[in-house]
């Protein structure tokens, strides 16, 4: 009698097993900032290019090194003649085969040491794809951070969008009530549906410009499947102390000792200066020494031949002729040297126009977003006057929709002024150098 019972029990227990495991399944996952920090850093093809590059300057300074190495190698030899051939006194002219092996050990150096200054270069160079790597990081990090708000501001221009759906679907019911009633004439009623249809329009915009946003973004960090959004409280965001309101000249030396950018341009200035050196050395002579030993065999084997031998050699090189190779190389070389020098000093004058261009955004997003909240506050207690008034039949549906045009233009305006003032203080950090320290730093203490 009992055995049904636990059968249908045991059934409906595994339906809702497999209900809510699929309910978990198909959870959209959640980022915050940091996060999308974390995946981009981890899974960027733009950040793994520069990875490579630094990889390839490390073993290129392990080629520059071999060269400072003497060079050990072995050798044989194999030969076979149609016929050995004899003297008319029976010596050996002319074997039937010989044979000849031994180990070489040689090295090759410019008097001017060119070797140690192509080392010189490739240490450098390490450094400077270091910083070049950093500043992928910075770029690319911002670039998350670009993309984090956009869906963020996209996403907030849906709600509004959907709540002026719902202010104008209660206008519009309230219209056609006075209609019924014949308080109004069917034209406030036709200019409600016409209202009502249009923000329907601007809601389905949104949701699409909100799937697009959110497929760049996924794009941007390296996501897959559906995601949402974690929005970073206002009192976490920022590190302690943190003032981007500080005086624009600090800003600026902040930004020309930080930028990772300016440091890889110092160390290429610093390049094409030994490049020259370089350069210069072809006019040096090359020094070759070498240490060899010979083995030999042959048969029938002559009376005179030396079975092995060992010797030493030392060859001075010096081509007084190339054809003005050497000229054009060094010249070439002192072009590259003014090249690095003006693009730095280009930079430095960029990066100024880029902190002063930040600092007055952050400024004026600064200064805008308190004008934006007190006109969004009114623009609401507005609304709801007006909205009152013409159920009272104390105001006419022109003023509701211009009440509610006010109100729907406000709420957008304080968005984008919000996000835009959150995304001014990344860049404010991004072009002083900051910001790939903060990230790093915000990201240690969530692994702790």
């Amino acid at each position: 009698m009992m055995k049904p019972r636990f059968i249908i029990v045991g059934c409906i227990t595994m339906v809702l097993m497999t209900v809510t495991v699929f309910i978990n399944l198909s959870r959209a996952e959640e980022y915050s900032l940091a996060d999308l920090y974390r995946i981009a850093l981890e899974r960027s093809e733009r950040i793994k290019l520069s990875e490579e590059d630094l990889y390839i300057s490390e073993r290129t300074k392990d080629k520059a090194i071999s060269v400072l190495f003497p060079r050990l190698s072995t050798f044989g030899n194999f030969t076979g003649y149609s016929e050995d051939k004899r003297s008319a006194t029976g010596a050996v002219i002319q074997p039937d085969y010989s044979t000849s092996w031994g180990l070489r050990l040689d090295q090759s150096l410019s008097l001017s040491g060119r070797e140690l200054d192509a080392f010189k270069i490739s240490k450098d160079n390490i450094e400077k794809s270091k910083y070049d790597l950093d500043a992928v990081r910075e770029e690319y990090i911002f670039g998350v951070s670009s993309a984090y708000y956009d869906v963020l501001r996209v996403k907030k221009a849906v709600d509004i969008a959907r709540a002026n759906v719902e202010r104008l679907t209660k206008h519009r019911d309230a219209a056609a009530i006075r209609v019924r009633v014949g308080e109004v004439t069917k034209t406030v009623l036709l200019r409600a549906e016409a209202e009502l249809s249009g923000a329907q329009s601007e809601l389905i915009r949104g949701e699409n410009a909100l799937s697009f946003a959110k497929t760049v973004l996924a794009r941007v960090v390296g996501l897959t499947g559906d995601y949402d959004l974690k929005e970073v409280p206002e009192g976490n965001q920022y590190p302690a102390g943190y003032k981007p309101e500080d005086a624009l000249g600090p800003l600026k030396e902040a930004a020309l000792s930080e930028r990772a950018e300016l440091k890889s341009l110092d160390i290429q200035k610093k390049i094409a200066g030994d490049q020259v050196k370089y350069a210069r050395g072809l006019y040096w002579p090359t020094l070759s020494i070498e240490g060899v030993y010979l083995g030999r065999d042959e048969d029938p084997a002559s009376a005179f031949i030396n079975r092995e031998s060992i010797y030493a050699g030392i060859k001075l090189t010096f081509p007084f002729f190339e054809g003005g190779l050497r000229r054009a190389e060094v010249m070439e070389a002192m072009a590259k040297q003014r090249q690095a020098n003006l693009i730095y000093e280009d930079l430095r004058k960029r990066i100024n126009v880029e902190v002063e261009n930040a600092y007055l955004d952050y400024m004026t997003q600064k200064g805008v977003l308190k004008s934006l909240e007190d006109r969004l506050a009114f623009a609401r207690e507005n609304y709801s006057a007006i909205s009152r008034q013409f159920e009272f039949g104390l105001a006419n549906s022109i003023d509701v929709m211009d009440a509610n045009t006010l109100l729907v233009t406000a709420e957008r305006q304080l968005v984008d002024a919000a996000y835009n003032y959150k995304l001014s203080i990344l860049r404010i950090e991004r072009v002083t150098g900051r910001l790939m320290k903060r990230v790093t730093g915000k990201q240690a203490a969530i692994r702790y």
